[in-house]
């Protein structure tokens, strides 16, 4: 029984759709070809589920973990992976606590994806430089007519 009338007892979520999440990814790696570069590529919905990845041959391996990770963070706190530091900034406590979450990446390449002024996921790349990956993420967010205030 909900004591708190002010809420609902079941909340609706708006999520990314799986073929805007294939459409996310597959622009990513294009951006990254343009680049020159090989990359892992994510997407999560806004409860921070998998929802689309792809691995370029040759990207490495230890980035695959990198760029679920990047997506995941965006989705869950709906802002740049790489507005981490600063957002903590001094506040030693935070900036050490939070870094040390598992799954929680503090570095670029990760953005949220808003679809409609909704947080709909995130997407992450790792494999280039911190740039490169972030212009990978922004290529995923445009091909979805996603905002880009990030």
């Amino acid at each position: 029984m909900n004591m708190n009338r002010s809420e609902p007892d079941v909340v609706a979520q708006a999520v990314i759709g799986c073929d805007a999440a294939a459409r996310a990814t597959a622009a990513a790696v294009s951006k990254a070809r343009e680049l020159g570069v090989r990359i892992n590529v994510a997407v999560c919905d806004s409860a921070g589920n998998l929802a689309a990845f792809l691995r370029m041959p040759g990207a490495f391996v230890q980035s695959i973990d990198i760029a679920i990770d990047k997506a995941y963070t965006a989705a869950g706190f709906g802002f740049p992976t790489g507005a981490w530091m600063q957002a903590v900034e001094g506040n030693e406590g935070m900036k050490l606590g939070f870094s040390a979450r598992p799954r929680l990446v503090v570095f670029g390449g990760g953005l949220p994806i808003r679809i409609d002024d909704q947080l709909v996921g995130g997407v992450g790349v790792s494999g280039a430089s911190e740039a490169q990956d972030e212009e990978c993420a922004r290529a995923a967010l445009a091909v979805l007519g996603a905002a880009d205030d990030n």
